[in-house]
Order: structure tokens, then C-alpha cells, then sequence
């Protein structure tokens, strides 16, 4: 796959992914973290708010390799 269309591919898997997830984390935080106490809650938010970085990093590192030349 070219360079171009792996950025095209990940823009719309990375869009898609923080929807998703920022739904789902949102989603656990008001069921189960919300009410728990304020550590509880400062716990879980920093946690997931950070957790989805390590996938985006991936996926942009996807995006930026060079074209295998032949």
C-alpha cells in the first residue's frame, strides 16, 4: 500500500477509533467511576485519557513509512 493511502486508511481507522473509544471510556466512567470518590475518579479519567495514545502513536507511525521502492 502507498504512502498516500495508508494516511487516508488511518485518518478515517484513527477518527473512528477515538469516537469509539472516547464514547466507550465516557460510557464505563459514568457507570462504574463517577460517584466513587474523587481519586477514583481522577484515577480513571488520567488513565484513559491517556490510554488511547499507544494506538494513534501506531497508526501514525503506520502512516509515515516510506514506500517500499522496487
Amino acid at each position: 500500500m502507498r504512502q498516500r493511502a495508508r494516511k487516508l486508511v488511518g485518518t478515517f481507522a484513527t477518527i473512528f477509533f477515538l469516537i469509539a473509544y472516547s464514547l466507550i471510556a465516557m460510557a464505563i466512567g459514568g457507570q462504574f467511576v463517577v460517584g466513587g470518590g474523587l481519586y477514583a475518579e481522577l484515577a480513571y479519567f488520567v488513565f484513559a485519557g491517556l490510554a488511547w495514545l499507544p494506538v494513534v502513536m501506531a497508526l501514525v507511525r503506520w502512516m509515515a513509512r516510506a514506500d517500499a521502492e522496487n
